[in-house]
């Protein structure tokens, strides 16, 4: 567990994240929550990982994601290093693709 981040705020913020159950939940949600260039950031570094999972090479995932080198070479540490939070996630959504087949 992260415990550098654990606190009741955070804990509230996560525990609002858990009560979403659609796509139209979390874009309103995080709509409101963050800003877009937020959201886009987001976007590219979970797509930065599944890459990553993938043997993309940096200059590949650059190119499709916009994300710098720094930030590629930041998810990539946290793919090897981390909790498995992107793990975690890409696996999951693997999972449910496969089903929806």
């Amino acid at each position: 567990m992260a415990t550098k981040l654990k606190d009741e705020k955070i804990d509230y913020l996560f525990r609002a994240i858990l009560t979403l159950e659609t796509l139209d939940d979390c874009y309103n949600f995080f709509e409101d929550l963050c800003t877009i260039s937020e959201i886009q950031e987001m976007s590219r570094r979970i797509l930065a990982a599944k890459l990553l999972k993938n043997d993309y090479v940096y200059s590949e995932i650059a190119a499709k994601t916009g994300l710098s080198t720094a930030t590629i070479s930041r998810v990539n540490r946290c793919l090897k290093y981390g909790n498995d939070g992107y793990l975690n996630a890409i696996e999951t959504i693997e999972l449910q693709d496969k089903r929806k087949k």
